[in-house]
């Protein structure tokens, strides 16, 4: 594979700096930590690493409220700091991503502070103003994902700003190209450092429909997906006008081009539309982004049906594009929880591992996967999310999935940090702190290195195209193939054994060879049965 296509089929880890590793003791990770634990992620046999904001900010929304794009919040460290992490991770083989969030910054920005004041000012239009109307009420119906309306009065202009998510988070105007230009310069600081690649936050939302049209009701029965469930009133609206307008194309295009004077850089898309698939498909055509990932995997429908359903769907709408799939991040409860019909199993974890990675596209691993962490239940008190607060108890929030990394089962603070960690550290997660797991031949971790490195040995896993077989529930089947071979991909999404009958008719009377190495638990084929342990694995290589 060309190294200017490293991202083409990669595993990405993805490192949340606050969680990470505290290298200063104040009990938030930072970029120190990151460098020192470098080999650890190296390790896990993962081609890159992407790093969650780390800018200076107000920290409202934990970094991805920015107030500098150019400088390191004193919280994480320095500008120099950043540099040593940048050649370290490169000395080890590792391609470091770094999170862009284009479509709003802090309402402690400089540009911000400028616009506020007036409507006369050289920054003036750099933000969505609007008048309202006549009877004093916001321009128009627009939502706030965080909850409430999405517009907030601004008595020095006597206008209304635009915010999708804190009110501390103004929307940025795209629609002026002097706005575009400069998140553009702001990107290519990062570029001309040698980052390999941006993960584009929210990256949909940069461009709003310019007449400011009120979005449609949604039916009752449709108000839940991409996230927002029933009890968020941003569910009740079809969001076709505050966010994935036409425009945002041509910027796309703008950003690949300054990409492509970088060679071997990579821009992976974050999409939440009303048709995030669809989306998918468009933002990564030819001359746009190179990949992009939504929350279909994000969710709690842990069936075959609707896995393949989903990859299906973008793969019959992409020509060129190429997805990234992810099922879990910082934003989404663990999926050792949300998977699981009980307690987390770390069977489950493994076999979630091993889908990811078998699917065609490339994929992000988000810290703490590795060890299977559930998701951490916290008290009220314990909330730091403003999205969580706000929502509580039907909606916990996001800090369940954002606790500290529990790197020493027995020290205090999981070895995260030497004082009280900005969220707590729970036994939960330190029975399965990565010294305990380094120690078990059988760990999650441990199967996690394994599967990789043999993941690593496949092409077809890598950059093959996909080809789904019919199978009853919880079986889910299908083939990859590449010019140098064919795999046969199985798995049962089921703590129960389960088998598959009659499987030559599934997938033909073709010779096959199964494939060990990975160490999971491996289906058996006699008798024309194909019987699968509880969360089984099949792998096996084709031949005509």
């Amino acid at each position: 594979m060309s190294s200017t296509e490293w991202w083409r089929g990669a595993l990405i880890y993805q490192i949340y700096p606050r969680s990470f590793a505290d290298s200063s003791g104040n009990g938030v990770g930072d970029l120190n930590g990151i460098h020192d634990k470098l080999e650890y992620v190296a390790s896990l046999g993962v081609d890159g690493v992407w790093i969650s904001p780390f800018f200076k900010s107000p920290m409202d929304d934990f970094g991805y409220d920015i107030a500098d794009y150019r400088d390191v919040d004193p919280l994480f460290g320095t500008l120099e700091d950043f540099d040593r992490l940048l050649a370290k991770a490169h000395q080890l083989g590792l391609k470091v991503m770094i999170d862009q969030v284009l479509s709003h910054t802090s309402d402690q920005h400089a540009w911000f502070q400028q616009s506020r004041q007036s409507r006369d000012n050289d920054k003036a239009d750099w933000y969505v103003w609007a008048d309202p109307k006549e009877d004093g009420t916001p321009p128009n119906n627009w939502l706030s994902i965080f909850g409430g309306g999405a517009w907030q009065w601004e008595p020095r202009r006597e206008q209304y700003y635009l915010h999708n998510f804190l009110t501390s988070q103004p929307d940025l105007n795209f629609h002026n190209p002097d706005v575009q230009q400069a998140m553009l310069d702001n990107v290519e600081f990062w570029l001309k450092k040698g980052v390999d690649g941006l993960r584009l936050d929210a990256i949909n939302f940069c461009f709003h429909d310019a007449q400011l049209r009120d979005n449609p009701a949604k039916p009752p029965h449709l108000r839940r997906g991409a996230g927002f469930a029933t009890d968020n009133p941003y569910a009740y609206q079809y969001h076709y006008h505050n966010n994935t307008q036409p425009e945002n194309l041509a910027f796309l295009e703008r950003l690949r081009a300054l990409l492509d004077r970088y060679p071997g850089t990579t821009a992976l898309g974050e999409i939440a539309s009303e048709d995030s698939l669809g989306t998918m498909a468009e933002y990564t055509q030819d001359g746009r982004l190179h990949m992009g990932y939504s929350f279909e995997l994000l969710n709690d429908n842990f069936t075959a049906g609707y896995i393949r359903q989903t990859v299906e769907t973008f793969e019959q709408r992409v020509d060129q594009g190429w997805p990234c799939w992810a099922v879990s991040n910082h934003d989404v409860e663990r999926v050792a929880s949300r998977w699981s019909p009980a307690e987390p199993d770390a069977a489950l974890s493994k076999l979630a591992t091993a889908l990811l990675c078998s699917l065609r596209g490339s994929a992000c691993l988000y810290q703490g996967e590795e060890l299977g962490l559930p998701e951490a239940l916290l008290s009220f008190e314990q909330l730091q999310d403003p999205y969580g607060i706000a929502f509580w108890p039907n909606f916990k929030g996001r800090d369940g999935c954002r606790t500290p990394m529990p790197w020493q089962q027995h020290s205090e603070h999981g070895g995260f940090s030497e004082q009280a960690p900005w969220l707590p550290v729970l036994p939960e997660h330190l029975s399965r702190a990565v010294d305990r797991q380094e120690a078990e031949p059988d760990s999650v971790l441990q199967q996690f290195r394994r599967l990789l490195a043999w993941r690593q040995q496949h092409p077809a896993l890598r950059v093959g195209d996909i080809r789904f077989l019919d199978a009853p529930e919880p079986l889910l089947l299908f083939v990859r193939q590449c010019a140098e071979q064919t795999l046969l991909c199985g798995f049962n999404l089921s703590p129960q054994p389960t088998v598959l009958e009659h499987a030559s008719q599934t997938f033909g009377p073709c010779a096959r060879t199964v494939l060990s190495g990975h160490g999971l638990p491996t289906a058996t084929f006699t008798h024309d049965q194909l019987s699968f342990p509880g969360y089984g694995v099949f792998y096996a290589q084709l031949q005509p």
